[in-house]
């Protein structure tokens, strides 16, 4: 299909705006038109920057790029909950509202993450930039309370199987992504570039 059939378009149907095809090009001054052929409008597409901020949690996404993976911990000695680890990170204490420590479990997750569920789908939605099929692991930590959600990029998911994270050490983009999940026995030489142990 051509760039010029895939253009995104915006029909009126039933009086309501019903947008196809694709916008993530510029693609300025596409007609917008009812039934009859008649002109009601024109689209004229942005390119948009948000800017999103990461506050308490960037230290979490900064480490990533450096191949670690950081949780927190409440400390206080007066919650119900003291010495809980957080992973996915947890700024503050969900019990006590107390602010957490950020603590290093890099080891901890290559000596005993293992697979606690997952799912595999081949669609996940806009700017997607995972390959599919998709394997979705939550990954389950020795001593941890919560249950991180990631990529298995390597290998089959099964319920109890031990993965180790590997971390986009060049190059990071600060996101998710540069933490990914592959089986514990998997060779360094068949990672994905820019990824390391």
């Amino acid at each position: 299909m051509s760039c010029k059939e895939d253009r995104g378009t915006v029909k009126v149907v039933d009086g309501k705006y019903k947008p196809s095809g694709k916008f993530h090009y510029p693609a300025p001054n596409t007609p917008i038109k009812d039934e009859k052929g008649k002109l009601l409008g024109i689209t004229n597409p942005r390119d948009i920057v948000h800017m999103h901020s990461y506050g308490g949690e960037a230290i979490f996404f900064e480490s990533l790029g450096k191949g670690k993976l950081m949780a927190t911990k409440c400390e206080n000695p007066d919650c119900e909950t003291t010495g809980s680890i957080y992973m996915p990170f947890r700024i503050f204490c969900p019990d006590c509202l107390t602010r957490n420590k950020v603590i290093d479990i890099t080891a901890k997750a290559k000596k005993n993450a293992i697979v606690h569920s997952f799912m595999i789908t081949e669609r996940t939605g806009a700017f997607n930039t995972l390959p599919t099929p998709i394997k979705f692991v939550n990954v389950e930590f020795e001593g941890v309370c919560t249950i991180l959600m990631g990529a298995l990029i390597r290998g089959e998911p099964k319920i109890g199987m031990r993965v180790v994270p590997i971390f986009r050490t060049k190059k990071p983009d600060y996101t998710i992504l540069d933490l990914l999940w592959v089986p514990a026995d998997w060779p360094a030489k068949d990672l994905p570039e820019g990824y390391t142990y």
